[in-house]
């Protein structure tokens, strides 16, 4: 099919919308001859009649139907155009692209992301996923930073950082109808009668829960696995159960109502930071590393 004229689809868009010619022409301060021949011509490029007569004004075909559509999302798009491309031009955003591997906790990212998030030009974009994914992202410089509960494997190829940023005590929190003097009394003990909600597998942080509950000899009665520990933390909060969280991101647990503090444990979440030699001089990088540090 041949290349259709752009300007001959707003015209057809502006009938469209306005039902008939003579109201477009007044739309568009032009000759009713000069948009209905131009209608005409974009109907020739398609090969298919997209109005048809009905009353005083135009309908669409079913064709008609379909041009309408997608014009409609074209136009809609290019209304938007101007005032971004203004944006952009008169405030540069400072782009800074973050992996989160899906096995840290969220909350404890939030904190340890708090530098950069004070930066009033920021564009965050923030991945989840694996820790194989996000590290080759990484090494293509597809992100600026990973999070990760693990340092990069030794790859010579890939040429990665990794630095511990955060080594954070676990608390156990629950919402009100589980968290009673007698359950805080008896943890972490109480754990095997409560409903306990925990990490999947993947996780780093379930393989040190896990010989936690081997060496108190405590079996949790486990109503529900999850691979984003924010999912966890709201279904949580919503009443399914009690469930570990790093107390690194305990101010951000407030935001959700009736969670309190069943107890913590002697298990640490660590997180790392991954990055490059070339993202190790983003100014946003640096401002997280060093927060870190000290």
């Amino acid at each position: 099919m041949a290349a259709f004229n752009y300007r001959h689809l707003y015209y057809f868009w502006v009938v469209a919308k306005e039902g008939g010619f003579a109201r477009a022409a007044e739309r568009l301060d032009m000759a009713i001859q000069t948009i209905s021949a131009q209608v005409r011509e974009l109907e020739k490029s398609f090969g298919h009649q997209l109005l048809k007569p009905q009353g005083r004004g135009v309908t669409l075909t079913e064709a008609g139907e379909v041009a309408y559509a997608r014009a409609e999302e074209i136009f809609q798009i290019g209304q938007r155009i101007p005032q971004e491309v203004m944006q952009a031009a008169t405030v540069p955003a400072i782009r800074l692209s973050v992996g989160l591997s899906d096995g840290i906790s969220k909350l404890a990212a939030h904190k340890l992301l708090g530098p950069a998030l004070q930066e009033s030009q920021l564009k965050l974009v923030c991945h989840e996923g694996e820790i194989e994914q996000l590290t080759a992202e990484l090494a293509l410089h597809h992100l600026d930073l990973v999070l990760a509960g693990q340092p990069a494997a030794h790859n010579s190829n890939l040429r990665l950082s990794s630095r511990l940023i955060s080594s954070s005590d676990v608390g156990w929190f629950g919402p009100s109808p589980w968290v009673h003097k007698a359950e805080v009394e008896q943890f972490p003990q109480s754990l095997s009668r409560l409903p306990v909600l925990l990490p999947t597998a993947h996780s780093p942080l379930r393989a040190s829960l896990d010989r936690w509950f081997d060496e108190l000899q405590i079996q949790p009665r486990v109503v529900g696995e999850f691979e984003d520990s924010a999912l966890m933390s709201v279904f949580g909060a919503g009443g399914l159960g009690v469930f570990p969280a790093s107390l690194i991101g305990r101010d951000d647990l407030s935001l959700m109502k009736g969670l309190k503090l069943l107890g913590q444990s002697e298990v640490k979440e660590d997180i790392y930071a991954l990055y490059t030699r070339r993202s190790s001089h983003h100014p946003l990088v640096q401002s997280v590393l060093q927060a870190a540090q000290a």
